[in-house]
């Protein structure tokens, strides 16, 4: 068998969303730092997630932001997305930002409050139809700060309420992923806090409602791997926001701390014996280059996954079921210790993207390129503004 060929047919199927949001200004909670060449709007943003396509072969849908990427024309910008060879990924609704959110959105005590989240929500929706997204991700900011500050129990009603009302507008073609963070902003009650309460809400919503494992929004120690396997026992593992993270939502490059961790995941989504769920980077690129730090961040997914095909499978379970522990961990360290890394050089370059992207970006000028033609006006889309 051709180990080349069969890493380009398995790379095929790894089909990784880009988030507009990693590719503007973004900052962290002091400041914010510009870079030369930093997209203007939506369409520049995904001039350059088309770049980083381009160069990998393995990221052909682009996640979006609203109200960040906002326009007058959604059926001109599904366009021209399609015109770069580009699809619209998920749709992730923005209920952190507005003043009014300062108590929470959907789990707001004021019913007016709750009626405008939702609305957004609705909105969100209806935008996703426009572009051809098929899933909305919701991330949720609100929770208390202090014991007593509102009504626990009444919260969580407050959020199946508004999330019953989206869940049943959602079309066919969409799904609802639900996402879950321990603490911040919120440090006393956050209302989704874990993976159990998340798919608790998507038991009470419906099949279409899965949960989004981010790899930053879990406490120290976590074992993120088994989450991901108990979810995809049960069907609801809906996908990932990919990260690292150090010391807590730090948004580092996936596989930049923890890439042992990275690989393990791909190791339980290859012996679920599923397709690959949903595939999304979430990362905020402050002091690296946007598109180099996103060509690094596709990268290190296609080496994590392609280590975890090298996995014997039929070894790894004889020596599982013989009750050889330090055999069967063998079996992963030396899939692990594998340097895949000319394999997908090569299966890129059999599909037509690049053998080393990174060196290719850089020699390519294509940052002093975009520097020189967007010399005038700025958005922050993650950050102080």
């Amino acid at each position: 068998m051709n180990p080349t060929q069969t890493l380009t047919d398995a790379l095929a199927e790894l089909s990784i969303e880009t988030p507009s949001w990693g590719y503007g200004d973004s900052g962290t909670r002091f400041a914010v730092f510009p870079q030369p060449g930093r997209p203007r709007d939506v369409h520049e943003r995904l001039q350059d997630a088309a770049e980083v396509h381009r160069l990998t072969g393995s990221a052909p849908r682009v996640a979006l932001h609203f109200p960040w990427d906002a326009t007058d024309d959604y059926a001109a910008l599904r366009a021209h997305a399609e015109s770069l060879g580009l699809g619209i990924g998920a749709v992730n609704p923005n209920l952190f930002q507005d003043p009014r959110y300062k108590l929470g959105s959907v789990t707001h005590p004021d019913p007016a409050v709750r009626r405008a989240a939702t609305d957004h929500l609705l909105e969100c929706v209806e935008i996703a139809t426009a572009l051809g997204s098929t899933a909305q991700s919701l991330w949720l900011a609100d929770g208390t700060n202090y014991a007593g500050q509102d009504d626990l129990m009444a919260r969580r009603g407050r959020l199946l309420g508004c999330l019953h009302e989206v869940y049943t507008a959602l079309p066919e073609e969409q799904e609802l992923l639900v996402e879950y963070k321990p603490f911040e902003p919120a440090f006393y009650a956050t209302d989704i806090p874990d993976w159990g309460s998340a798919v608790l809400i998507c038991h009470e919503l419906g099949p279409r409602a899965r949960v989004l494992v981010d790899f930053g929004h879990h406490l120290h120690g976590t074992n993120v791997e088994q989450i991901v396997a108990q979810l995809a026992a049960v069907g609801r593992l809906g996908g990932f926001h990919f990260n690292n993270r150090k010391y807590a939502d730090d948004d580092l490059i996936v596989g930049s701390t923890n890439p042992f961790e990275l690989f393990l995941v791909f190791c339980e989504l290859i012996g679920s014996g599923q397709p690959l769920p949903r595939l999304t980077i979430d990362q905020s690129h402050n002091v690296e280059n946007k598109v180099e730090a996103m060509l690094l961040s596709v990268v290190n997914l296609q080496e994590a996954y392609a280590k975890a095909l090298l996995v014997d499978r039929e070894v790894l379970a004889h020596r599982q079921r013989e009750g050889d522990v330090l055999g069967a961990h063998e079996v992963l360290l030396d899939a692990y210790a594998s340097d895949v890394r000319p394999l997908c050089a090569a299966a890129r370059t059999a599909r037509g993207a690049s053998a080393n992207p990174l060196e290719e970006f850089r020699a390519s000028g294509y940052t002093e390129r975009r520097a020189a033609e967007r010399q005038s006006g700025t958005t922050t889309v993650k950050g102080l503004s």
